[in-house]
């Protein structure tokens, strides 16, 4: 199976690269987009750096500059399949007196401009996984506390996000000492939040998942799978990727029960309960698949 940044998207948002934007309509002081360059299957990079007034996206799908631009999750983007396979990389300034809080805001400026994007938003009723606490309580503690990054400025130092992966598994390194990884049947965290593994859950699944724990703290865990599960969850992010599959790939969903998946959750104190909610959704009404020139 091909690997590629599969967690990308819930990595932005989980990291907190990126706070709350103000609603006016800054500009990047100059950006540029291209196609990212073919990488070999077998091994496959992408990431976000942010250091000063310089931004890099490496080998992004359009889909995940959606996210972040406009603050949605991937079940909450309705537009063509290619958005997810379509790979770009941006690099872009700020203007002077910027904050980085206002990125989102400058990025989906460049991306309604290049791609001549039209969107509109509707709410929908979802079924949904509510990741609780399990009524024996939380059997996790938090991650131990580390001076060195949990007491720098978020909003100064420099953010460094990528991903890898190949055949044996995918790494995603959040910065700040939170990370996480997918390989050998397991899922392994290191300083994550609820949040963010609430929105990698909803690469794995067959619905979102929704953080419903109310933890704000980091947290340091395994989850351990049964092969057949974890094949399952590596072709549904795979899917959620843009990547196509061979029917027999697909058929392989139907050996997996997900039950260890539940019973792995239930033995940190967590449960995925089905919920019913309703979401915002991103209506694509027009989108350009080649950028306009820088």
């Amino acid at each position: 199976m091909r690997a590629i940044s599969l967690f990308i998207p819930g990595v932005l948002a989980s990291a907190a690269v990126f706070a709350q934007t103000p609603s006016s309509q800054p500009e990047f002081e100059v950006a540029a987009i291209k196609p990212a360059a073919t990488q070999a299957t077998t091994q496959i990079r992408a990431g976000v750096q942010v250091d000063g007034a310089q931004i890099h996206c490496s080998n992004l799908s359009l889909k995940d500059y959606i996210r972040i631009a406009y603050k949605v999750k991937d079940h909450q983007i309705a537009g063509p399949d290619w958005l997810a396979s379509e790979r770009y990389d941006i690099a872009a300034k700020l203007p002077a007196g910027a904050a980085r809080e206002q990125v989102p805001e400058m990025l989906k400026t460049l991306l309604e401009e290049r791609f001549q994007m039209k969107v509109h938003r509707e709410t929908k009723e979802f079924p949904v996984y509510g990741l609780v606490v399990a009524k024996g309580g939380l059997k996790m503690k938090e991650s131990p506390a580390d001076p060195q990054t949990d007491g720098a400025d978020r909003t100064k130092a420099p953010v460094t996000v990528t991903a890898s992966g190949g055949p044996g598994g995918t790494t995603v390194d959040l910065g700040r000492g939170s990370s996480f990884s997918m390989g050998d049947n397991k899922f392994e965290a290191r300083k994550l939040t609820m949040i963010s593994l609430a929105d990698t859950l909803g690469r794995f699944v067959d619905r979102p998942v929704v953080d419903m724990t109310e933890l704000k703290g980091n947290y340091d865990f395994t989850l351990d799978f049964s092969p057949e599960d974890y094949r399952a969850m590596r072709i549904r992010s795979a899917i959620a990727a843009g990547v196509s599959l061979p029917p027999e790939a697909l058929r392989a969903l139907d050996a997996s029960s997900g039950d260890s998946l539940f019973a792995a959750l239930q033995g940190l104190g967590l449960k995925l309960e089905f919920r019913k909610a309703p979401l915002e959704v991103l209506v694509f009404d027009h989108v350009l698949k080649t950028p306009t020139e820088n």
